[in-house]
């Protein structure tokens, strides 16, 4: 991979990273940042990425994004379980 195609990638992630923040509905933009970030991670391991930083932050986004969308989930299912209880 060249470093023109890390960087694209990079920010890619970031950008998927952003729109995966939001829980429910960024349920894919978050899957599609960590699947940009393990292709980089992957690809251009031992090679400078002067977007790493971008790489890093879209995936803290995406991982954020999932984790609260699992706990909104959690505390929904929760809900409705005391409901018919």
């Amino acid at each position: 991979m060249d470093r023109i195609t890390a960087i694209r990638r990079s920010l890619a992630a970031f950008v998927w990273g952003i729109f995966g923040f939001l829980p429910l509905i960024g349920l894919i933009p978050a899957v599609r940042a960590l699947v940009h970030w393990r292709v980089v991670r992957g690809q251009f391991r031992n090679e400078w990425n002067p977007a790493a930083a971008y790489l890093n932050a879209g995936v803290a986004l995406a991982l954020f994004g999932l984790f609260s969308t699992l706990l909104l989930g959690a505390f929904i299912a929760l809900a409705i379980v005391g409901a018919f209880s």
